[in-house]
């Protein structure tokens, strides 16, 4: 996924004004006469010059109506939300929006309902995780998952001798993985495993979003549990196995071209390097499953219907056409967000982005995939979220410290974040009420 650098024009000089002229011009813009019935659609994906002239031309090319697209970074869209709803004066139809994002909206009823919509899409095949976030912790599905990115893993094909007997490289297991490694280090005489442990890797990510849901079912209430003691127990014998080099790289693309690492994991916009580049030498493949389950962290972008949307009709017209297949697939090809649905690949699909799309949906789609939200609430603290997984992994892993003793101290620095945020649990953690508690 890229990441967004800039917004269009027209939302940055009027959202970057003082709140009582953003409404007044709302109000302008409220009560002047539809121009050809223009759906507007705002969303914080696709702000980058390059890709929003991509939706506008490329993506909503084939759209049956008219529909204005204004791209914003995601603060200055929720403050033209927020302004659009309290002023009541309703532009923007559709929201296009991170799950973390739109979850900031629910609390003032922002978002309508789409049961009805959910189930006249559901052949389509959505992810049955992706459903469940859209419902944003409530009984409605408050928004359909458009197009997601996540991590998986990525092995070259030399690798592949070396499996465990009877292994099926779709479902791994962390054991298994653990063998594999042993089994290219007996043959190479090299730790052959990759992860992106370098100062600008996203490791931390690994752990928030894959070994601690696959090992214990959640990430902050199950922090210091001895679920998570086993798996941190198991992850360093794995390490054991992995590159020293691993806390140096920061795309594991790079290691994958160059033949150091043989097996690696990162995010999709960390692969897609070496998939493009020699797509012949790799295949894809979901990351390990723990005792409860595969971990997995979607990195969501869904679509909405805003209360008092002028169309709301329309709105529901052009997130179906969104999440059409077909559509799904241009969208992947042209900006690099891959499908939520079910997409047969065409023929026509470089080989390169076939691995990925592959690869995403048998992590989506794993019977056993327990999703794990990006952190939800923390604001400046995120970093600081962060550095709690990985002073733990320097601490267990690289330096050999007592699990237990590790666990319970990083566990009270976890706390005091949560507390000082008061940030609720997001998933796969339950519900809470105030500030997530560590156990």
């Amino acid at each position: 996924m890229q990441p967004i650098r800039t917004s269009r024009g027209f939302s940055r000089r009027i959202w970057g004004a003082a709140p009582a002229l953003a409404l007044a011009v709302l109000a302008g813009l409220a009560g002047r006469p539809a121009q050809a019935a223009d759906l507007a659609f705002s969303s914080g994906a696709l702000a980058p010059i390059e890709e929003a002239q991509k939706m506008r031309t490329v993506i909503l090319k084939d759209y049956p109506g008219k529909v204005e697209f204004l791209p914003d970074q995601p603060p200055a869209l929720l403050t033209r939300v927020r302004a659009e709803l309290e002023g009541n004066a309703h532009v923007s139809s559709v929201l296009g929006a991170n799950h973390g994002d739109l979850a900031t909206l629910v609390p003032s009823g922002a978002l309508l309902p789409l049961d009805d919509l959910a189930a006249a899409l559901a052949s389509r095949g959505f992810a049955p995780d992706l459903l469940k976030m859209g419902r944003l912790g409530t009984e409605h599905q408050l928004y359909i998952p458009w197009m997601q990115a996540t991590y998986f893993m990525v092995a070259n094909k030399k690798a592949l001798p070396y499996l465990p007997a009877g292994a099926d490289i779709n479902a791994l297991t962390y054991d298994q993985l653990r063998q594999w490694g042993e089994a290219m280090q007996k043959a190479t005489g090299k730790r052959m495993v990759g992860f992106p442990a370098g100062p600008t890797g996203l490791m931390h990510r690994f752990f928030e979003g894959f070994l601690l849901p696959s090992y214990t079912g959640g990430v902050v209430t199950t922090f210091k549990s001895a679920e998570a003691e086993r798996g941190w127990s198991e992850f360093a014998a794995l390490w054991k196995t992995v590159t020293p080099n691993s806390t140096s790289i920061n795309f594991m693309q790079e290691a994958l071209l160059n033949g150091d690492v043989w097996v690696g994991f990162d995010h999709v916009a960390r692969l897609l390097g070496a998939l493009e580049k020699q797509p012949g030498d790799f295949v894809t493949f979901p990351a390990p499953a723990g005792p409860k389950g595969r971990g997995w962290m979607p990195v969501v972008v869904g679509l909405s219907v805003l209360k008092g949307a002028p169309d709301a009709e329309g709105a529901r017209k052009l997130i179906g056409y969104l999440t059409q297949p077909s559509t799904a697939l241009v969208t992947a090809r042209e900006v690099g967000f891959f499908p939520t649905v079910n997409a047969p690949l065409p023929p026509d699909l470089s080989p390169g982005l076939k691995l990925a799309v592959s690869a995403i949906a048998a992590t989506g789609g794993a019977k056993d995939a327990v999703g794990a939200l990006l952190p939800i609430g923390l604001g400046a603290k995120g970093g600081e979220f962060d550095k709690v997984f990985l002073d733990t992994f320097q601490r267990i892993v690289i330096r050999g410290e007592p699990v237990r003793a590790t666990l319970d101290r990083q566990g009270e620095a976890l706390q005091r974040i949560m507390n000082e945020t008061n940030a609720p649990c997001w998933q796969p953690d339950p519900v809470s009420t105030g500030a997530c508690q560590v156990k």
